[in-house]
């Protein structure tokens, strides 16, 4: 038995049907480099193998009587793989416009809570020799690095080899009575005043730093600063993905010239990507859009507990920028004041606040939320979520067959209706976007925007660097002065 933290759970907590807390991933695969070649039977018992002793993919929840405390997690005594992973085929022709279609609908679907809070969907006849699997895991469950962990004891490095991470088996525990677990639940309502009290000094103080910085000009962007779009309102339950690469050594190549971080350059090419999407739809804002990105504060908490270890920034994308190369320098200027601002912040804080979240209140309160449409009338909170995830940087098998590419998909919100997440492989960037299908109808057409901007400001870094010939003739007759004077 183990008690979710405060931010797993709440993730439980900001659920609906339509705003669903489970996060997706595309994974296509080559399976002509499978020792055996590929069948579904095998690649079912296969995956069971290696999931049978990983408690994230075995575990289910258990509600604490009268909702008093976050729910815990127990072993599922009847664990069945057949209830997680299925098999489709594509329908004809198999291309893209067939496989979005296909996940878009999978992805608008909720988890059973009854079972392991996972799912893996097994598509046949992509591109005619390619298999996609289309994988959902609740938010509860992980959170971008505890996911590509997880991943991690499904994939190997050669086709034959044994995973990357092999799992331990580990005691379950007892399966707690109602007893156990409500007397847990009052020992934890008793003490939580005290735990509040202990947050209240840190959290004022964090406040008036943050003042003093927005009045020096270094805080990172504001909430509640957005400009409104399509986006941004109440979302339904429909589900559109689109999905785009781009080429991991330009991102290097523009970082380095420029003296940046391929976050900075990730988050500039998102930002020219939205102008030109909604400036062709008449809709682009006078004012930057502001996003929101995920951090992972794994490395710096000192909680032991919880798969979900993040906290988050707001950084404006430079809409109002036309100029790709002068987006870019300006949001990387930004970001450094957001860095600074962020890492003044405790790592734990976001953990420790989540864990005043109430069972009945807090669900009750999104709900009110969604059936008032309270964001279509208050300020704009953030425009949109953008997740930067690093990955393998050689290639990578998943049982086997050779992964030739790998979309990560994030939640959306109530109020931001479109998540970008983009992931480095084995010298690609992926780029994934979900959106509620009926705020962003032509999500298509966005994501295909990003690989263009990308090719637009290494064009313009290029451009910058080179001389024009008057600045050419003047560097040469510098020199010959240099030397003569030599």
């Amino acid at each position: 038995m183990e008690r979710l933290s405060g931010l797993d759970a709440s993730f439980l907590y900001l659920e609906t049907p339509a705003q669903l807390m489970h996060v997706c991933g595309v994974i296509v695969l080559d399976p002509g480099t499978m020792p055996e070649g590929y069948s579904y039977p095998a690649f079912r018992d296969e995956l069971e193998r290696r999931v049978r002793d990983v408690p994230e993919f075995t575990r289910k929840l258990r509600r604490v009587p009268m909702g008093i405390d976050h729910p815990v997690w127990v072993q599922d005594s009847h664990f069945d793989i057949d209830r997680h992973v299925h098999r489709l085929a594509l329908p004809s022709p198999g291309g893209y416009a067939e496989l979005v279609e296909l996940t878009g609908h999978l992805a608008g679907l909720p988890l059973d809570r009854s079972a392991p809070l996972w799912e893996m969907w097994v598509i046949e006849g992509y591109q005619d020799d390619k298999v996609v699997v289309f994988s959902k895991m609740h938010h509860a469950t992980v959170d971008g690095v505890s996911g590509s962990n997880l991943i991690s004891h499904l994939c190997s490095l050669e086709p034959d080899a044994d995973p990357m991470v092999s799992a331990e088996p580990r005691s379950a525990g007892h399966e707690p009575g109602h007893a156990e677990l409500f007397g847990r639940g009052v020992l934890g309502l008793l003490t939580r005043p005290l735990a509040a009290v202990r947050l209240v000094a840190p959290s004022a103080q964090l406040v008036t730093k943050t003042l003093g910085r927005a009045r020096a000009g270094t805080a990172m962007a504001a909430p509640f600063s957005a400009p409104r779009t399509s986006f941004n309102g109440t979302i339904t339950g429909h589900r559109a993905i689109a999905l785009a690469d781009m080429s991991l050594d330009d991102i290097r190549q523009i970082k380095n010239a420029t003296g940046t971080t391929v976050n900075d350059v990730v988050l500039s090419v998102a930002g020219g990507a939205l102008r030109a999407y909604l400036e062709d739809r008449d809709e682009l804002p006078s004012h930057s859009l502001l996003a929101t990105v995920p951090v992972s504060v794994r490395e710096q908490s000192q909680r032991s507990g919880g798969a979900n270890k993040v906290s988050a920034l707001f950084a404006k994308l430079g809409t109002d920028t036309e100029d790709p190369l002068e987006r870019l320098r300006d949001l990387a200027e930004r970001n450094k004041f957001a860095k600074e601002h962020h890492s003044a912040i405790s790592a734990d804080s976001l953990q420790d606040w989540a864990e005043f979240a109430a069972p009945r209140t807090f669900g009750l309160a999104v709900r009110t939320y969604a059936s008032l449409k309270m964001p279509e009338w208050h300020p704009v909170v953030h425009n949109l979520v953008i997740s930067n995830v690093p990955g393998p940087p050689v290639p990578l098998y998943f049982m086997g067959a050779r992964i030739e590419a790998l979309y990560p998909l994030g939640p959306v919100f109530h109020g931001a209706g479109l998540n970008v997440t983009v992931m480095s492989n084995n010298g690609r960037v992926h780029v994934g976007i979900i959106a509620c299908k009926e705020s962003v109808p032509a999500v298509d057409d966005l994501v295909q925007r990003f690989p263009a901007e990308l090719a637009a400001l290494k064009a313009a870094v290029v451009a910058a660097d080179t001389p024009t010939p008057i600045r050419r003739a003047r560097r040469s007759g510098a020199k010959k002065a240099a030397a003569a004077k030599a």
